[in-house]
């Protein structure tokens, strides 16, 4: 394993020289946030497939195929669906064309609306980031032997995401996306055969895994396998409607035509890596299930590189593993540094800021928010406390899905959301998860079942909450008016 190392480690040092020659080019708030605005449809293609394909889908998505088989593909289809609806919306927000979320929400819903916002989105993004932080160190891990700790390869992750990040903002986000967006499809689509073929074949998985891995929903799920399954997809679902980090790119592209045609394209590369992802973790399943306890099934992909495939591919998919890792802890690190500044700072406490302030703090605030996150892992681990990414993931997902997505959707679709039915949707989706995920399990635990209240998945009665306030609150108050709508609907005035 010290080639692969190696070779990796020569990558890493030719991204930090990258970043660091990207970072002369940051002068202006346009270039640290949106790349000033100049990405063509390929970099754009590629830097939505990086920011989507984290360990979300590398580890995250491999754990829930092991354990669940082919109904695991329930929490990637929401990503799918995601992508037909953002498709229809693209083109709209680039003409829109400022840097955050909270500036469609304050448009629509007022100065709080744009506060509480970016205050749910802090709170499920910096989450996203601690977990790229905990696949970086299973990879380390792996890729070494066990030589780097998985507790050390996390605090590396979490320098490089860290250090990137801080250097160039957007610009170095985007521009090292494609090379990193090229090796993970490559990777992927190269490693699937190698994997089946020495699994024992198309038929392999059928005579070694539980039947409950072919069910459309599987017994996996717990109580309410349909309700379970069906979470998993309003969860991806919502979240990448919503997602901030997708309307920074949107905001990066030359032209509303152009970030048009890169959705189009985008939904065929993560559709593709995705379900391949699957794939290789199901096979790879089936040629280690005896090996069951013998290692993290979080870690299926990356055991599959090493010992499933030639050593060129078998290199190719963890540096692929490595490199989503990379990618998606610094755009979900950047979006949230952006919020700051652009939110709350620029917004309510200097809004005569000048650039050079501007790029300064924020990558201040990217070096506190990565530290709050590395925190939020290396606290469970130290205390030696169970640790999922996938239950990291889900909840990071469900909080982000139902405080932001349907007030946002709303402001951008319909012209009878108000300014009450807005911030109540936020402030009681969040208030909600927050309940269902984090209080009641504490002071419940008795009431948890499958790792539900009752055995419910939290998302349902969320965000239940969430939009039926936003419609109940928004029918029983005054219309917005034209004003408030000139700028999302200059067509319809």
């Amino acid at each position: 394993m010290t080639w692969y190392v190696f070779i990796i480690l020569i990558y890493l040092i030719a991204l930090t020289v990258f970043n660091f020659i990207q970072a002369k080019k940051v002068k202006s708030q346009d270039d640290m946030m949106v790349a000033g605005r100049n990405l063509g449809v390929t970099k754009m293609v590629f830097t939505l497939v990086c920011t989507w394909i984290g360990s979300g889908t590398f580890i995250a998505g491999a754990e829930f195929a092991y354990k669940a088989g082919w109904s695991s593909l329930w929490m990637p289809a929401g990503a799918w669906a995601g992508i037909a609806v953002i498709y229809f919306l693209a083109g709209k927000i680039r003409t829109f064309g400022q840097y955050t979320i909270g500036d469609i929400l304050e448009e629509r819903y007022g100065r709080f609306a744009r506060l509480f916002g970016a205050i749910a989105l802090i709170i499920a993004f910096t989450t996203i980031v601690s977990y790229q932080f905990r696949a970086g160190g299973y990879i380390l891990n792996v890729i070494t032997d066990g030589a780097i700790t998985v507790e050390t390869g996390q605090a590396l992750a979490a320098g490089f995401v860290i250090l990137f990040t801080a250097l160039g903002g957007m610009i170095a986000v985007a521009h090292t996306d494609l090379p990193n967006g090229i090796i993970i499809v490559i990777a992927c689509l190269v490693s699937v055969p190698f994997v089946i073929a020495a699994s024992g074949g198309l038929a392999a998985p059928e005579s070694v895994l539980p039947a409950s891995h072919f069910e459309m929903f599987s017994s996996e799920f717990g109580k309410y396998p349909i309700l379970k399954g069906f979470s998993y997809f309003l969860a991806t679902m919502l979240l990448l409607l919503g997602v901030q980090s997708m309307y920074q790119k949107f905001y990066s592209a030359k032209t509303p035509a152009d970030a048009k045609k890169a959705v189009s394209l985008w939904i065929v590369g993560t559709i593709v890596v995705e379900t391949v992802v699957v794939v290789i973790a199901i096979y790879a399943s089936s040629y280690f299930w005896n090996q069951s306890g013998t290692f993290d099934p979080a870690s299926i992909v990356l055991q599959a590189a090493k010992q499933l495939t030639p050593p060129p591919v078998g290199l190719l998919l963890l540096a692929a593993s490595v490199v989503v890792v990379l990618s998606t802890g610094m755009n979900y690190l950047l979006s949230p540094s952006t919020n700051i500044i652009r939110d709350i700072y620029q917004k309510m406490i200097n809004p005569d800021a000048d650039d050079k302030k501007i790029v300064a703090l924020q990558k201040v605030f990217i070096v506190i928010l990565g530290f709050v996150a590395f925190l939020m892992i290396f606290i469970p681990t130290y205390f030696k406390m169970d640790i999922s990414v996938l239950k990291y993931a889900y909840f990071a997902y469900t909080i982000y899905g139902v405080a932001i997505t349907p007030s946002l959707i709303a402001a951008l679709v319909w012209k009878r959301a108000t300014k009450a039915g807005g911030l109540s949707s936020i402030l009681l989706g969040t208030l909600c998860v927050i309940l269902l995920d984090i209080i009641i399990p504490a002071i419940c635990p008795e009431c948890i079942e499958g790792g539900n209240p009752w055995g419910i998945p939290s998302i349902y009665p969320a965000a239940i909450v969430s939009v039926g306030s936003l419609i109940i609150v928004s029918l029983l108050t005054p219309k917005p008016d034209k004003a408030t709508l000139a700028r999302l609907f200059p067509d319809e005035q």
